[in-house]
Parts: C-alpha cells; structure tokens; sequence
C-alpha cells in the first residue's frame, strides 16, 4: 500500500534519514502536497540545467506508448522536461533530488541517454545493460558515504558492522557522513524498517568537511560526485556499491544505542565479497 499524500513536513524535518532534502523541504510553501507549479518555481531560483544545455522543467506524465524522444531519459536529455506524475511520493521525492543534486542527477541522466544510444551500451535484445543497471540501482537506492578515514571505509567495505557502527562510534559520527541520495530509498525512508537497506558510493573528503555547513557539504558532495559519474571507468558494475544497512547509521533510530541491536545478523550480513 503506498504511503499517504499528507505531506507530513515536521515529520520529515525530524527524520535523519531525510536530513539532505531538508532545506529544499523547508522552502515548499504548500501545506499539502506540492503541485507542479511549485515545484518549477523552486527551479526559477537556481540555474539547473541537463547536460544537453536544456533548462529542467517539471511536467506530467505521458501516457500511452511513446516514441524514444518522449521516453523518459531521452526527453529529459533532450528538452530539460522531467516526467512527473502529481501526487505520486516515488515522483515528488525525484524532484526533491534534483533540487538537492542537479549535477549528479544531470549526469546519472546523460549516461542513461548514451547508453541507450549506443550499440555497446545495452545486452543484445534489450535496453537493460550494466551501466544503466548500476546507475539506476544508485539513483533509486544511492547513498552517499562522506568518509575522511580510510581505516572507517575499510570497515564499511569489509561488512564489519559491529566494529564501525558500535566499537568506533564516535569516530564514525566525526569521520563519516551518509546521505540518502536514491528516491526510491527515501520512498522507503517514510516507513524505515529494519532490513532497509541502501547502495552505497564512498567519496574521501577532508577532515574540515565535516565542520562545514549543510549547504556547503551538499554543494561539495554534488560537484564530487558528479565528477566521479561523468567518467565512464565508473559505476559500471554494481560491484561498485557497497551495501549499508542504513538503521545501524548512529542517531538514525534510537533503536541503535543498544550494543545487542548490532548482533542481528540478518540484517548486519557479513560480506559476500573480501
């Protein structure tokens, strides 16, 4: 059943696992849900624009079979216009990323589009292929891991929960940053369970990172990763992303101050990978 259109604000200004969108959040103006219109007129504020130069724009849905231009990564390439059906969480939370990360989402876009036009691109027969595997599965279940000690990431790529998340608490919360970047994530994000899993993408910062603020760690973060997305020796294999059971994250539930909720091994797994 999907979550009801209350918008909810406070709640979601409350929750950590939706601390990225919140200044985005707090500009809506509409008590209920946001309407296409104002949606767009929070792009009138700023300059975000899709890598064929078009400005982004929010418009409804198309319905029926529709030719490659009108499908969705080709006309968002190729006009700027962003699908987007009214009402809809999976399709308001999208929006709220783009307004969050233009540049990384601009990429993500950009690689969908020329793997769809490439011969190589996609598997024989379909339009489904390994590079539009791995960056839909982080562009609907990314998460962006802000880390500035290698020791902590080597914890996280190796599966070692316990040790991060309890034995090196502290330093987690001063070395390490997560944000929820996939829409379909923060889509699961309204009703956190445990199991609740995300996708994620380690970008090594420098240790002030972590005294700036939420604006310019945001800024940062967009600009680094889409960087790292435009070159093509990336994110090809979702090899790439490291899982992150993202309620064992510290202060994302208060479940997680107990030692013992850290001996849950069907949801803090070991590796499938050394």
């Amino acid at each position: 059943m999907s979550p009801s259109i209350d918008l909810n604000k406070e709640a979601l200004l409350c929750s950590m696992l939706f601390a990225p969108l919140h200044p985005v959040i707090l500009r809506l103006q509409s008590a209920g849900f946001p309407a296409l219109d104002e949606l767009n007129a929070e792009l009138h504020q700023t300059d975000i624009a899709v890598q064929s130069g078009r400005r982004l724009r929010f418009v409804e849905q198309g319905i029926g079979k529709q030719a490659f231009e009108a499908q969705y990564e080709p006309r968002c390439y190729l006009t700027g216009e962003v699908q987007t059906r009214q009402n809809n969480w999976h399709d308001l939370l999208n929006a709220l990323v783009w307004l969050t990360f233009p540049k990384t989402k601009a990429v993500i876009n950009t690689r969908h589009y020329h793997a769809l036009t490439s011969v190589s691109g996609f598997q024989a027969g379909s339009q489904r292929g390994a590079v539009r595997d791995t960056n839909t599965l982080f562009d609907e279940s990314g998460v962006i891991i802000a880390c500035a000690c290698p020791e902590l990431a080597g914890l996280l790529r190796g599966f070692q929960w316990k040790t991060l998340f309890w034995d090196r608490r502290e330093q987690v919360q001063s070395s390490m940053g997560f944000y929820l970047f996939g829409h379909g994530l923060y889509e699961k994000a309204l009703n956190p369970y445990i199991g609740m899993t995300g996708q994620g993408l380690l970008l090594f910062v420098a240790p002030e990172f972590f005294s700036w603020s939420q604006q310019r760690q945001l800024v940062h973060l967009d600009e680094r990763l889409a960087e790292y997305l435009a070159d093509p020796a990336h994110c090809v294999s979702t090899r790439e992303l490291s899982p992150v059971p993202l309620l064992g994250i510290p202060g994302w539930t208060t479940d997680n101050q107990s030692e013992m909720y850290y001996d849950n091994a069907a949801y803090f797994r070991p590796g499938r990978r050394a």
